[in-house]
């Protein structure tokens, strides 16, 4: 498994991470951490450390983008 380390943006709203969370588990991902970096005009803004199968995180942020709302900021490795 590689480590990437994600910036996200989401709505700020319940469930919203949670639905990041199960996206990234769909994914066959691992959160290794995470960090609420900010709230800002009805958006957060979340570091996620994340384990994905093999060295290649497409099938994650193929994942993450279908999510309305969410956009992933960055992925490098971690």
């Amino acid at each position: 498994m590689a480590l990437f380390k994600l910036e996200i943006a989401l709505p700020d709203r319940p469930g919203s991470l949670g639905a990041v969370a199960s996206a990234i588990g769909f994914a066959g991902g691992d959160i290794r951490g995470l960090q609420v970096l900010k709230n800002e005009e009805g958006r957060g803004f979340d570091e996620i450390i994340v384990a994905v199968p093999g060295s290649d995180p497409t099938d994650l942020l193929d994942v993450l983008r279908q999510i309305g709302g969410v956009d992933v900021l960055s992925c490098i490795p971690a």
